[in-house]
């Protein structure tokens, strides 16, 4: 980031240094490349094109498809159906094990096709549990969405907010289309920028990190975004993206043949410096295509024909198994190899103390315990084995039993604030330790006494 001061020759920008992230947020976004300046080169993402629709036309860009050789959002070289797309994220995932992130960015608005957008979703949610998934959207529809992304553990979303200004609203987008009616000038932004701060404040309010994007475009909002940042920040927003405007003639967009100035490095840098003073600034991110595959900064979305979609998938869990035993080497630069390491869960509501019931964690959190310490994995989303009561009856519970010990088969211990007779009886049977000493105290620090007091340090299972 940098410090922008005048001089006769005009402004000139230092390095000054950037608002840490608390050390909650930090853990939540370590394995998210897109959110994670540190993850980024560690693990990939994968973004599904399945939302072709938009219902709102900004001046700065043109959905296009075919567009291999083009890297802005946007593009897409295909259009997948719902199946299609969890067919590919298993054939990505199998070949680029680091992949930790799964999102939809378009080529349209997700919310504009909130159909395909949450059976994908749904979709990747029971077929993959470990994976992470994300949302980016225009904000126009969120308020609508907002339960419906937390039931599904849509826990990262960013919001692309380019003013809070109607009129300079009126020169970004040419119309908004919402509930039948078109909208436009004045009227568009005044209605556009409500519904994206109610859905922004929904979201902060149920614990979702959201991140807010920003297209920096000289002489239109350059001036107004440091309000931007300002007013997300008290909406709860985490971290601001400022991303520089991509007009040229050749793209077809309206500012692009209307001549519309790009930014240069100087005026980004120095935007970002001035919203920085109130918002973490994002400086890594890479403006990827709707399909984009891979790390940050290297698309391999052309190196993945379309997969086939088949109609009894092959077991997922080996997968799973071998992609967090290489997600725990990763983020424990090689600790976790250790004959002594082991992995853990942990049922917890909030990711800070272990206090959920086993019986009604919807997801567990995968740490790994080893020189390193205990670092956080990934989660895995699971059904409840309980359904809203702490008296199960068999049959289905006893099904959701086993979903839910298969699940964590490669795990030495299960943390959790209480558990019923039967499921302490089966994990034991499986050679998996039930712990509820430490109920409702700090997650690390009651991982590592259970760590340093273990005989065997763990001897980590190592399903295959």
């Amino acid at each position: 980031m940098m410090s922008c001061s005048s001089a006769a020759g005009g402004s000139r920008c230092q390095p000054t240094p950037s608002e840490p992230l608390s050390a909650a947020i930090a853990g939540k976004v370590a394995l998210h490349p897109c959110y994670s300046k540190s993850g980024h080169h560690r693990f990939a993402r994968m973004h599904l094109p399945v939302a072709p629709s938009c219902n709102l036309q900004c001046n700065y860009c043109n959905r296009k498809f075919d567009c291999s050789n083009e890297s802005r959002p946007g593009v897409s070289s295909s259009l997948l159906t719902p199946e299609q797309a969890v067919a590919k994220v298993r054939q990505v995932a199998t070949a680029i094990p680091q992949l930790s992130v799964v999102g939809i960015a378009g080529p349209g608005d997700p919310l504009a096709n909130i159909v395909r957008t949450f059976t994908t979703l749904e979709m990747v949610r029971e077929q993959l549990p470990d994976m992470k998934l994300c949302l980016s959207t225009n904000g126009l529809m969120l308020p609508d969405a907002v339960d419906r992304l937390v039931s599904l553990g849509v826990d990262h979303v960013t919001v692309t907010i380019n003013t809070l200004d109607p009129q300079i609203a009126a020169r970004i987008y040419a119309w908004l289309w919402l509930e039948g009616e078109r909208y436009s000038g004045r009227e568009a932004g005044e209605i556009l920028i409500a519904r994206q701060l109610e859905g922004v404040r929904r979201l902060t309010a149920q614990g979702v990190l959201v991140k807010i994007n920003s297209v920096l475009i000289p002489g239109i909002n350059d001036f107004a975004l440091a309000d931007v940042s300002r007013e997300l920040r008290e909406a709860g927003a985490f971290i601001h993206n400022i991303m520089p405007l991509i007009a040229r003639p050749e793209h077809g967009t309206v500012f692009g043949l209307n001549g519309q100035a790009e930014p240069d490095a100087e005026m980004v840098a120095c935007v970002r410096e001035s919203c920085g003073e109130v918002m973490p600034q994002m400086t890594h991110c890479q403006q990827c295509r709707a399909d984009a595959i891979g790390m940050l900064g290297e698309d391999r979305s052309q190196q993945f024909t379309l997969a086939p979609v088949e109609s009894a998938p092959q077991p997922w869990l080996p997968t799973l198994f071998r992609r967090a035993q290489l997600h725990a080497s990763i983020v424990t630069k090689g600790e976790s190899d250790d004959a002594g390491a082991c992995l853990v869960a942990v049922a917890s509501t909030h990711g800070e103390l272990i206090d959920c019931h086993f019986g009604h964690a919807d997801r567990f959190r995968i740490y790994s315990l080893s020189a390193a310490g205990a670092v956080l994995v990934n989660e895995r989303f699971t059904p409840k084995y309980c359904q809203g009561s702490d008296h199960c009856e068999p049959p289905e519970s006893d099904a959701r039993l086993d979903t839910v010990l298969d699940l964590l088969a490669d795990v030495k211990a299960v943390f959790c604030a209480r558990i019923g007779y039967e499921p302490w009886q089966k994990l034991q049977s499986r050679g998996i330790q039930p712990c509820v000493d430490d109920a409702w105290q700090p997650i690390v620090s009651s991982l590592l006494r259970w760590w340093q007091a273990a005989p065997t340090k763990g001897q980590n299972k190592g399903v295959a």
